[in-house]
């Protein structure tokens, strides 16, 4: 099973591994409905209580497939984090739209995917561009509906970490989703992660394998951060694989474990698109690490100096 953890300032208690959507919805390979469901139940099983999703996964296919299999399951047994701001057209596309009205309506065409009436997690989704009006329309929505309790907590969720830090100097936030940002590969978000921590603001960490090269190793066809890895990434994680090969730990688990360090982090959310991941990622997740392959990556200067690390 999974432990759980207070998301920060809000104390919702959240698992600290998470149920990313987008894979299911076939955001890398086409998976069927049947199929899909039983991933999401497989997890559920394992303890993995948190579902994180969006209208922009598989245009409302995600929210979905995450309705149908959660019907039926006592609505305390589980946890739902999805999004507005990037939000279904009549076209059957997706938009942008980080208005009051705009963001209400996502959240009721959430609501009916879902099959619930209230999620716990709102956040306000890749307002990259957008940051002026969702700060002025879209934040105040969200904090009005965590005052009425259709939400418990307001996030925002991103691929990067600088708009975010000006979102936690400004207030009203509960927690973040950040993609992509804090992993083995990449720390440059260490003083984003350390004012969160200081403010109470619960980090929900997605990307944590930079979208596979963490979890696959250096193979010739590994990806990182949606594209082929570069020769210098090749490298580099070749050398991690070398230090995780000298301690007898795997890759994943070790990504894994080093991105839950920070202790502004709460929750791993991880794409999942089968049950073997699914039991691959719980099993990685309770894995015993020697605090030497820590150490002996801070003396070989691969990881930031500044950088929690496990045991040490």
């Amino acid at each position: 099973m999974v432990p759980t953890t207070a998301l920060g300032k809000s104390g919702i208690p959240v698992p600290i591994l998470g149920f990313g959507s987008a894979p299911v919805a076939g955001l890398y390979q086409k998976i069927d409905d049947e199929a899909a469901v039983e991933v999401i139940r497989a997890a559920l099983a394992q303890g993995v209580t948190l579902f994180d999703t969006a209208p922009l996964y598989g245009a409302g296919r995600a929210e979905t497939l995450v309705g149908r299999a959660l019907a039926g399951v006592p609505r305390e047994r589980y946890l739902i984090s999805t999004k507005v701001g990037r939000v279904l057209n009549a076209e059957g596309g997706t938009g942008f739209d980080y208005s009051r009205d705009g963001v209400l309506r996502s959240l009721e065409g959430s609501l009916q995917r879902l099959q619930t009436d209230r999620v716990d997690i709102l956040h306000i989704h890749d307002p990259d561009n957008h940051q002026a009006q969702a700060l002025a329309q879209a934040l105040p929505a969200l904090v009005e509906l965590r005052e009425q309790g259709v939400i418990r907590a307001v996030g925002a969720g991103m691929n990067q970490w600088q708009a975010l830090a000006q979102f936690a100097r400004g207030g009203g936030f509960d927690c973040f989703l950040l993609a992509g940002r804090y992993t083995l590969l990449e720390q440059g978000s260490l003083d984003f992660l350390d004012l969160c921590h200081a403010q109470g603001i619960g980090i929900l960490l997605g990307g944590v394998f930079n979208t596979g090269i963490l979890a696959t190793g250096a193979v010739a066809d590994a990806k990182h951060n949606y594209r082929a890895a570069s020769p210098e990434v090749l490298q580099r994680t070749a050398a991690l694989e070398a230090d995780c090969a000298a301690h007898g730990v795997a890759l994943n688990a070790a990504a894994m474990h080093f991105a839950k360090a920070h202790p502004a982090v709460a929750t791993l959310v991880i794409g999942m698109a089968s049950v073997d991941e699914v039991r691959r990622n719980v099993a990685a997740l309770h894995a015993d690490i020697p605090p030497a392959f820590w150490a002996d990556l801070r003396a070989r200067g691969a990881v930031d100096p500044k950088a929690p690390l496990p045991s040490i």
